[in-house]
């Protein structure tokens, strides 16, 4: 995947979660007051940002260990294996993180999972362009 359809993708899905989050009538919002979830209440905010989070950390290491072990089996001297699994882990990353961002009802610290999807989308975006830098580097040497 080449590195101009990887920022189109990723500003794409960042673009997407935007607009759903301002497409929501700001009058619904002001009007009632969301209760803050319960420290042990794991939602589907919290879920959602979880995997994300999580999916993105497996694409930042996938993707450490495609460009530092290259002759490793997901390394970028056997093929583009490892590059390819980070960019799709860390733009399905982006994509919950970017939708769990756009439907939380409040803000941060009241258990909609905001923080962790803010964490997904950092980490499935330094992933996915590591993955496309390793995926590159794959492309050049094969």
């Amino acid at each position: 995947m080449p590195a101009r359809r990887l920022f189109a993708a990723s500003s794409a899905a960042l673009l997407s979660g935007l607009g759903l989050a301002l497409s929501t009538p700001a009058a619904a919002h002001a009007s009632v007051q969301p209760a803050a979830a319960g420290v042990t209440d794991f939602s589907l905010g919290r879920l959602g940002a979880t995997t994300g989070g999580l999916l993105g950390l497996a694409a930042l290491v996938i993707a450490v260990l495609a460009l530092t072990r290259p002759a490793s089996r997901l390394g970028i001297a056997t093929g583009s294996l490892g590059a390819t699994a980070a960019v799709v882990a860390g733009l399905v990353a982006m994509a919950l993180g970017a939708l769990v961002a756009s439907t939380a009802d409040g803000g941060l610290g009241t258990g909609n999972g905001l923080g962790g999807a803010y964490v997904a989308l950092l980490l499935g975006l330094a992933g996915a362009a590591l993955g496309s830098r390793a995926l590159t580097r794959s492309r050049r040497t094969g």
